[in-house]
């Protein structure tokens, strides 16, 4: 077979990048709007959302919120009491819940019990990776145990229940994965070195499972959504010794953030900071400034966590 002329392949070329221009400036408009005037939250009350670490704190209250609007809870966490009583919270408010023990670091315990829940409750819609702790500490203070228990649980747990519980999704072409990262991982802070590392990594795994299912042409994902939150210390008893001189960067309350987690997922937003101001803080402040420029302003605002044990 004769090549093409390059006068063809050229006229290609020029055509699809003019696409690709038009493409992105619809994009951007669409986006600017949706900030402007978001979103409606969507209703919820068929989904089956599945909430890793659901015993206490964020996924406990994000469970509660989710069972008022009328979600069938599926409480996840290796505490049994804690996780059983977070069910039972539900159910007290007239809510669909069910409770299971699963420990997230061990892969085959995550894939049986996606089987068990499909069989007793059907395919989770939207899972919530919630799950995760951050001893907080100098890095040379940190153990080995401490530090593989750090990725095991934030990094290795999030890819565990991901390839579990996605194949149902992209079948049915219907889905949502939203994973708790943090402030920490959009930018590094003293005293929690590995928990750091453990959050960027989450951040460039839900980047790139979005990137990769874009680009898969072999069956539809238009269906599957992606949420990756960014707390700030939320006072969820993670945080023993949080520091701060502004106000904009003080803990917050367990439940503004839960209220703030519940809105994102329903408006279906890519990411969120909690509180939303931090976004632009760190994003057009810390991002823009040369590196030693972003040091001086890091000092200024003296926000970060002292160590405790």
């Amino acid at each position: 077979m004769s090549e093409e002329p390059l006068v063809i392949v050229a006229a290609r070329v020029v055509f699809e990048f003019i696409w690709t221009l038009l493409l992105m400036n619809y994009e951007t408009i669409k986006a600017i709007y949706l900030w402007l005037i978001p979103p409606e939250p969507k209703d919820v009350s068929e989904d089956i959302i599945l909430i890793t670490g659901a015993g206490h704190g964020m996924g406990r209250e994000v469970a509660l919120r989710f069972g008022r609007l009328g979600s069938t809870v599926v409480c996840v966490d290796v505490n049994a009491a804690n996780n059983e009583e977070t069910a039972n919270m539900i159910k007290k408010e007239k809510g669909k819940a069910f409770h299971y023990v699963c420990d997230v670091t061990n892969r085959e315990a995550v894939f049986k019990l996606a089987e068990k829940i499909q069989r007793e409750v059907g395919d989770v819609t939207i899972l919530h990776n919630n799950a995760g702790i951050m001893p907080c500490k100098p890095l040379l203070r940190h153990s080995e145990k401490e530090i593989r228990a750090i990725y095991d649980i934030n990094v290795l747990g999030v890819l565990w229940t991901i390839q579990a519980f996605l194949p149902s999704m992209l079948e049915n072409n219907k889905g949502h994965l939203v994973v708790m990262s943090s402030m920490a991982g959009l930018m590094g802070l003293r005293n929690i070195v590995p928990y750091c590392g453990s959050k960027f990594a989450v951040k460039g795994i839900m980047e790139a499972i979005a990137m990769e299912l874009h680009e898969d042409k072999s069956r539809p994902s238009s269906g599957i959504k992606f949420t990756t939150i960014y707390p700030t210390m939320v006072n969820t008893g993670l945080c023993h010794n949080p520091k701060y001189r502004f106000q904009l960067f003080k803990m917050v309350d367990k439940e503004f953030a839960s209220d703030l987690i519940v809105d994102a997922i329903r408006r279906e937003l890519t990411e969120i900071t909690i509180p939303t101001d931090l976004y632009y803080a760190n994003r057009f402040l810390f991002r823009i400034l040369p590196y030693k420029a972003g040091l001086a302003m890091n000092d200024f605002v003296g926000t970060g966590l002292d160590p405790h044990d």
